[in-house]
């Protein structure tokens, strides 16, 4: 393709507009690293994900695999810079942006699966914290990753960029309500934590406790203590933890549905963490504990 204001380049163009995503239930992904993995997840499932692929020679020249995977989809389309240009949200493309087909998933189809850690996402509206708490839970191992409702369009092109492909690694729900997903998530199972600066449980203590209770574990030869625990809480239990929105944080209605508040400690003169920063923190914590003590089931 080398005309960019092609029709057929205009109709992708306006997936950047939420309207015309919902309309159509088609969204942009941007970038080598991106497309890649909608590519492999689109290799790996019964229905076809990616619908269309236009990229530069230049590109499928520098990555041999995103020219193998495009091109077994059947819709590879070679294009030029300029063609680029018009159809991504970015003013400096790099050399291939597809079209994907919509892939949240349902929360039945998330608690069938018996999910030990799932990052939620409460009123959270920034595309880049969005993205990168995304990353952060794909890199922690989560099960899954659930937007309520008023969060951010995760099919927004920022959004999908700041996730460096683990959009196509987690199960996402979204939509849900509040009040609606912890009830579902108590009923499979899962306790919930609350993410809050101004929380009484500290971090730190929840990880301490959870190293003492495998050492006694071990120490024991068996027996995981985890009633034992003075904050009452086990970061080896299957857990959903709950992040607020960046300007308002959790609300104290979303803060009385968790089990507990708890509060990631800043030892230096820094404020606050961001949403996103703190969401890793606690997904990772969660992570490891689960890990290091994958029997306890709450």
């Amino acid at each position: 393709m080398t005309n960019p204001r092609a029709d057929r380049v205009r109709d992708v163009a306006k997936l950047a507009q939420r309207s015309a995503r919902q309309r159509r239930g088609l969204f942009l992904v941007e970038g080598p690293q991106a497309v890649r993995e909608a590519l492999r997840l689109d290799a790996s499932r019964g229905t076809p994900l990616v619908t269309e692929v236009y990229a530069s020679p230049a590109c499928l020249d520098r990555y041999p695999e995103l020219d193998e995977l495009a091109t077994a989809t059947g819709a590879l389309r070679l294009a030029t810079d300029e063609v680029l240009a018009a159809l991504a949200d970015t003013v400096n493309p790099q050399g291939i942006v597809a079209v994907c087909r919509y892939l949240d998933t349902s929360l039945d189809d998330v608690l069938a699966r018996s999910p030990r850690l799932v990052a939620v996402l409460c009123r959270v509206q920034d595309p880049g914290n969005a993205g990168t708490i995304l990353r952060a839970a794909d890199a922690a191992g989560a099960d899954a990753v659930v937007l309520t409702e008023g969060s951010v369009d995760v099919y927004n092109p920022k959004v999908v960029r700041s996730t460096a492909g683990s959009l196509f690694h987690v199960p996402v729900v979204i939509g849900v309500d509040g009040d609606e997903l912890v009830a579902r998530v108590r009923e499979a199972g899962l306790g919930v934590l609350a993410a809050d600066g101004y929380g009484v449980v500290d971090l730190d203590v929840l990880q301490d406790e959870s190293a003492a209770r495998r050492l006694g574990s071990e120490a024991s030869g068996g027996g995981n203590g985890a009633g034992d625990s003075p904050s009452s809480y086990a970061l080896e239990r299957p857990t959903a933890w709950l992040f607020g929105n960046e300007a308002q944080g959790l609300s104290e209605e979303e803060l009385a549905l968790a089990d507990a508040r708890v509060a990631v400690p800043i030892y230096g003169e820094a404020e606050s963490l961001n949403v996103g920063t703190a969401a890793t923190v606690c997904l990772y914590a969660s992570a490891r504990a689960q890990r290091l003590d994958p029997g306890l089931n709450g």
